[in-house]
């Protein structure tokens, strides 16, 4: 397979569970969407704001083109926190932006570039040396989180997401 080839089976993979995730959560009632139907009590949304900061612009933003992490918010898993008064329609917007930029990002970077911005101890482990390691934990991170969607979204209305 051709770098090219390759980096667009990657792309696919990644798209494939972004697009996942906001189909799911464009099937949730808005009371839905600000719910939490676990113990852990994140909310569809509060997953939706995660992926925007911890996976798309985290990863791809800060790590992969080393831009700064002044967006995090405070707190414990702030990351997963929606005030009750934020619109759904922003919070995904966000979620789009994000996966632009990440885009660009992508396009922009050799698969064996390293990050620009890497965590300290990861020389050591050798994990997340290059933008390829770092697309395969984001496609991962995010098809693990649209498979928790899709339970919400059963526990919510019954609706199931068949993948075949």
């Amino acid at each position: 397979m051709s770098g090219s080839e390759e980096r667009t089976e990657l792309m696919r993979a990644l798209d494939v569970g972004r697009h996942h995730v906001l189909d799911q959560l464009g099937s949730l009632n808005r009371a839905d969407q600000y719910r939490s139907r676990v113990p852990s009590g994140w909310s569809p949304l509060g997953l939706i704001r995660h992926l925007t900061l911890s996976d798309e612009r985290y990863w791809f933003e800060v790590v992969v083109a080393g831009e700064p992490l002044d967006f995090w918010p405070p707190g414990d898993n702030g990351d997963w926190v929606v005030p009750d008064a934020s619109d759904p329609e922003q919070i995904i917007d966000d979620y789009r932006l994000a996966i632009a930029n990440s885009n660009r990002i992508i396009a922009a970077t050799a698969l064996d570039a390293a990050p620009l911005r890497p965590e300290p101890g990861w020389s050591e482990t050798g994990a997340f040396g290059d933008l390829r390691s770092i697309l395969l934990h984001t496609i991962v991170e995010t098809s693990t989180h649209a498979g928790q969607l899709d339970v919400v979204r059963e526990l919510a209305d019954g609706g199931q997401h068949i993948v075949v």
